[in-house]
């Protein structure tokens, strides 16, 4: 079975999608939407597909899946959408930055039997995967504590910043993620410190580009991760889980992996120097998990609801941070 697919959105993301799709030998690109049509002439030129509007692929007998890469405000309202059409969805974080709305939402896909995959990407990076793996095992007993590190090159312009919903809900919110898929219970309490040591005009756009926060469960598993909009040394991607018997770790990712030693002492290559380059694997993995859940027909994960709860850690986070206190999740 070859799964077809339309793509909503040709701009940065989209593009990392596009590839991952035209990609894999079980993925056809049949269309791509974008309200800029140049963007989409791109893609349609690249990867041999056709542009089409976004009601055109809604109403396409010949797509069977839709990739959403548009703005956020956009996301809940065009789940909905191919949610009634009968097609599948995999829509990039967040569903929404309202947590009401993406309840609306993830009601309107069980009503309609739908099928969704949250954009989660970090699930699907093989030394991530290797990580949780080694827990599965047992290799490391019972986890007690994860350190997660997660650092950005340089900030984002302060445009995006304004309508990005802040760094918990656009950057943390990966994160927030990933911590709940190494810890295997949900955190019941958080506590968020932020500042603003990078860009003083993301602080005049009321964002933070300096964040710390610690995650705990009912049982008392920690969860620290550490985020900044600044790492002059490259894209930093960092986990480690300690656990009762052992602890394993993933280290950040070079585009070469060598050392070279020499009277100089020892260097080594830099790091990515983004998300595009450095969880081009993930990425390609991501799709092909839900190319095979709707092949199959199995069950689809990371879900809305693991984008709920993501949401939920990043509002509790945002809480924290005002009232200068824990937060419990109810």
């Amino acid at each position: 079975m070859t799964v077809r697919f339309g793509l909503l959105g040709a701009g940065r993301i989209g593009k990392v999608h596009a590839k991952a799709v035209s990609a894999d030998a079980n993925a056809r690109l049949v269309a791509v939407a974008d309200a800029f049509p140049q963007a989409a002439d791109a893609i349609a030129s690249a990867y041999g597909c056709e542009v089409r509007t976004i009601e055109a692929i809604e109403a396409a007998k010949d797509i069977d899946a839709v990739v959403i890469c548009t703005p956020t405000d956009t996301h809940a309202d065009l789940i909905e959408r191919f949610a009634r059409s009968g097609k599948a969805i995999f829509c990039e974080k967040p569903v929404d930055l309202s947590v009401e709305r993406v309840k609306a939402c993830i009601k309107v896909v069980e009503e309609t039997k739908g099928k969704l995959m949250v954009g989660f990407n970090r699930r699907f990076d093989p030394h991530f995967m290797a990580v949780r793996k080694a827990i599965d095992d047992g290799r490391i007993g019972d986890v007690e504590m994860v350190t997660i590190t997660s650092r950005d090159p340089g900030a984002p312009p302060v445009d995006y910043i304004k309508r990005s919903g802040g760094i918990f809900r656009d950057m943390t919110i990966h994160d927030f993620d990933m911590a709940r898929f190494l810890l295997g219970e949900e955190p019941v309490a958080v506590t968020a410190t932020a500042a603003v040591l990078v860009d003083k005009a993301i602080g005049d756009a009321g964002d933070y580009d300096s964040v710390s926060v610690i995650l705990q469960t009912k049982s008392g598993k920690q969860a620290i991760i550490s985020n900044s909009r600044r790492a002059t040394y490259g894209y930093d991607q960092r986990i480690e889980v300690h656990g009762s018997s052992g602890m394993v770790s993933a280290e950040n990712q070079r585009a070469v992996s060598i050392e070279v030693a020499n009277g100089e002492g020892y260097t080594r290559p830099p790091l990515h120097d983004f998300f595009m380059t450095r969880y081009t694997e993930a990425y390609a993995n991501e799709i092909a998990s839900f190319i095979a859940a709707i092949e199959k027909g199995a069950k689809i994960t990371p879900s809305g609801a693991d984008g709920l709860a993501a949401l939920v850690l990043a509002d509790a986070a945002v809480q924290s941070v005002k009232e200068g206190k824990l937060i419990k999740i109810g």
